[in-house]
């Protein structure tokens, strides 16, 4: 996967799932963004007794810790899929607050990698939320990755996991047992190139690093 990514498309053709239910002003204040990086805030979909729209910090703070802004903590933005559910950091997470990012193009190196129809798509991941001693709370997230298929090979040894429309609510429900927490697992060991591209951009226009 990348550790930048974009979301270019406009309010009114975002997935209808994303307009159910979201803060207050959005459409009025939404903006396309040509380029997402760590740290910066996300659009995301959670699902606590319903599909909610919200803000993320894109860096997974760790519920228990005593300072979330230290910056001498790392805040992970990618979680390994194959052991997400062994992960102390991110296991609790697995299990009960899943997420969804919506992308139109995530970067790797010099390369935007895309659907072909420009078409928005789901990055796979799983959310945090810090609580302070007063009450203040702070909601973080990060991206799931897996084994690349053959069109991100040539670019990198992981890929995000993209979860496929229609999957909204199985992906963002609080399952009850592990037998549906493991149905999830399909969703993640990849998915076709089909339908995909990878174009060439300008170096200043991802400033992108390896994150893996």
């Amino acid at each position: 996967m990348c550790g930048r990514f974009e979301l270019k498309t406009k309010f009114e053709n975002l997935p209808k799932v994303l307009k159910q239910d979201y803060p207050s002003g959005l459409d009025s204040k939404y903006e396309t963004q040509n380029l997402i990086r760590p740290n910066d805030p996300v659009l995301v979909i959670k699902n606590e007794g319903r599909i909610k729209t919200t803000f993320m910090t894109w860096g997974f703070i760790s519920p228990w810790a005593r300072d979330p802004f230290d910056k001498e903590r790392p805040k992970p933005f990618n979680a390994r899929s194959e052991t997400v559910e062994e992960k102390k950091l991110f296991s609790g997470s697995w299990k009960h607050k899943r997420c969804l990012i919506p992308a139109s193009g995530f970067f790797e190196k010099k390369y935007r990698v895309r659907k072909s129809n420009y078409e928005t798509f789901w990055l796979g991941g799983i959310w945090s939320k810090w609580t302070s001693p007063d009450g203040a709370e702070l909601e973080s997230c990060c991206v799931l990755t897996t084994e690349p298929n053959d069109l991100v090979k040539p670019l990198h040894h992981r890929m995000p996991v993209i979860v496929p429309n229609g999957y909204e609510e199985q992906w963002t429900e609080q399952v009850k047992d592990a037998d549906e927490l493991k149905g999830l697992f399909p969703i993640m060991m990849g998915w076709s190139p089909d339908g995909w591209l990878v174009e060439d951009v300008k170096k200043k226009e991802t400033d992108q690093m390896s994150l893996f």
